[in-house]
């Protein structure tokens, strides 16, 4: 079987845990693969591919590091149908279930199949700009998809359509679209609710709008949002899992929608999605029983 290696070489624990897993994987002829000449030499007898091929030659990655280096590990598959297995090597890492501890028992339950996978979808933006409408950046997130900051203090105006129907317009600081799997990110900081991850839906936040009554709002995952940045003075920074991915201006149109594919996360037994938000959240309700 060949097993993926994408980590990040910053944390501390990375070389030892990198080690440990190449011993492991000599012992029990399991062939790790990694896209990355210095994650190669960290774990001696990996085999070294391109970038470009990464995905499509393994059947599973351990993503080792943080949150951040789960949603590059997901760019670097590039769309090939490779599980994911998050070892966090960090602090909160909600997207990575397995502590550093349970690297190697880890990686014998995917060797032996002892793991189940499921699929999340990812959305697809794509900004426009001009009357042709001119495809200036497209790109995908697993977790969120921003506009905010921008080029001023000020605040802006942004106007929201859902299915080519207007929506709503909001005096605010930026906008979040955020997946089930983002929801307990950047949209749960925002006032945002938590959804369950295989929720089929979408999560429109606001970010400081200036009003009274504002209230998320949760959409299925099959409609198209538009959005639409309707003051002149301002800028909008484009963020996509994190990433810069250029400017919104006035005119433009940012599209919204699930994307034609998903990625796969392995979960091993043992797994839980409410003993993730208690452990990484603190998320359990009542401290005590009410009297």
């Amino acid at each position: 079987m060949n097993i993926g290696i994408f980590a990040n070489l910053a944390k501390p624990a990375a070389a030892a845990t990198l080690g440990d897993l190449a011993r492991t994987a000599r012992e029990r002829g399991i062939r790790l693969v990694a896209c990355d000449p210095e994650t190669a030499r960290l774990a001696p007898g990996a085999r070294l591919t391109t970038p470009a091929r990464f995905g499509k030659s393994v059947e599973a990655v351990l993503s080792l590091g943080g949150d951040g280096t789960v949603l590059q590990t997901v760019r670097a598959i590039h769309g090939a149908r490779a599980a994911i297995l998050g070892i966090n090597l960090g602090n909160l890492g909600f997207l990575t279930s397995v502590p550093d501890t349970q690297a190697i028992p880890a990686l014998l339950a995917i060797a032996d199949g002892a793991f189940r996978t499921t699929e999340y979808p990812l959305i697809e933006a794509r900004l426009l700009r001009g009357p042709r409408r001119r495809r200036i950046a497209t790109a995908c997130a697993l977790n969120d998809i921003v506009m905010g900051w921008g080029t001023s203090p000020r605040a802006t105006m942004i106007e929201i359509d859902v299915d080519r129907q207007p929506v709503a317009s909001f005096v605010c600081d930026g906008l979040i679209v955020a997946t089930p799997v983002g929801s307990t990110g950047h949209a749960l900081s925002a006032g945002g609710p938590i959804l369950h991850r295989e929720t089929p839906a979408l999560v429109i936040e606001p970010i400081c709008p200036h009003t009274l009554s504002n209230r998320p709002v949760v959409l299925p995952n099959d409609r198209l949002i538009t959005v639409r940045v309707a003051d002149r003075r301002k800028k909008l920074l484009l963020s996509v899992d994190g990433q810069s991915h250029g400017w919104l201006e006035h005119g433009d149109r940012l599209e919204i929608r699930k994307a034609s594919s998903g990625v796969r996360f392995i979960h091993l037994p043992g797994y839980s999605w409410f003993k993730l938000l208690s452990q990484k959240l603190h998320w359990r309700g009542s401290s005590a029983d009410p009297k």
